[in-house]
């Protein structure tokens, strides 16, 4: 088996020696060429490059969401194949890594590569759904390229926090969890659409629904972790059905503290719940639409501000080794 390995330096849980006895750890299994990241994107071309090469029949991503992320983009450039594109395999070396934890793979880097030779030598795998947005045609964004992400993407509240967090990374801070809440707690007290929600949601056949306050759109579920803790938003989300969508119309200071609550309280059994929650289960295709640009994120990375993009579920997308 001929193996890619994409390492990205900047992971936040792995270090340089952890690095080397993984990467010697897959040689002794595979003709491996390993290759670290140098720039934003390099994770992507080398998914592309391995996707157009004829002797690549495995991709490792060493690093965390947004790493899998632009090598999910790279494989999946000129759409599925399932049988002509090379498999993924996933070692966490993020600080959340919500895909290879979905997967049920271990969060230690580790012990995720001695699972993934097992799995390699058991021929262990399954094809994973995966969602796409694009620039909706008709308006302003639609000569905004399409992205591919693995767990999640979100419009309004939530991508702005994602927003913040990359601000302060950029300031040479660790991201933690703890960084996290105190974005959520910042962005909750400056948002402008929280009372008057600008966002329209809009699918085939169904009368719009308006003045939605955020969107999270999930692949998977759980949606993210704080710690070892899950957090369900659509607790039904899978990688074997289309996306799931939770939207919430209000967000005064009592309901954003009672779905809080929800969410840190959720469980796989049920997520936020309420008059002002809509929640939809296994959609092909939606489009959602701003009055006003609101921020959009994938898999954790924020990616500018946004009126109109829609989103498409793509069943069977991927072979994963598990």
């Amino acid at each position: 088996m001929r193996a890619l390995l994409v390492a990205n330096p900047a992971a936040t849980t792995t270090s340089a020696r952890t690095r080397d006895v993984l990467t010697h750890a897959l040689a002794s299994e595979m003709k491996l060429e390993a290759v670290t990241t140098e720039y934003r994107g390099h994770a992507r071309d080398l998914g592309r490059q391995a996707a157009e090469s004829d002797d690549i029949d495995l991709v490792v991503a060493l690093g965390g969401d947004g790493t899998v992320n632009e090598v999910v983009n790279g494989l999946l450039h000129a759409g599925p194949d399932l049988e002509g594109l090379p498999r993924l395999a996933v070692v966490p070396g993020g600080s959340t890594n919500v895909f290879a934890r979905a997967l049920g793979l271990p969060n230690d880097a580790v012990e995720a590569t001695g699972a993934l030779l097992d799995a390699l030598r058991e021929g262990s795998e399954r094809t994973v759904g995966m969602g796409i947005a694009e620039g909706t045609p008709g308006t302003e964004d639609e000569a905004v390229p399409s992205r591919w992400f693995t767990f999640c993407a979100g419009l309004g509240f939530d991508a702005g926090v994602v927003g913040r967090v990359e601000q302060q990374r950029e300031q040479g801070r660790k991201s933690t969890h703890a960084l996290y809440l105190r974005q959520v707690a910042r962005q909750f007290l400056q948002e402008p659409n929280r009372r008057h929600g600008s966002i329209t949601l809009e699918r085939p056949g169904e009368e719009p629904v308006t003045d939605l306050v955020l969107s999270i759109i999930c692949n998977t579920s759980p949606w993210t972790y704080l710690g070892n803790r899950p957090v369900y938003a659509s607790p039904k989300a899978s990688f074997d059905t289309g996306l799931d969508l939770l939207s919430l119309s209000r967000m005064s200071t009592v309901s954003a503290a009672r779905y809080a609550t929800q969410l840190l309280t959720s469980s796989p059994e049920r997520g936020p719940h309420g008059k002002h929650v809509v929640s939809l289960h296994d959609l092909d295709r939606f489009t959602l639409h701003s009055k006003v640009p609101l921020p959009l994120q994938m898999d954790g990375d924020h990616l500018g501000l946004r009126t109109s993009v829609t989103f498409t579920g793509v069943r069977r997308a991927l072979r994963v080794i598990v």
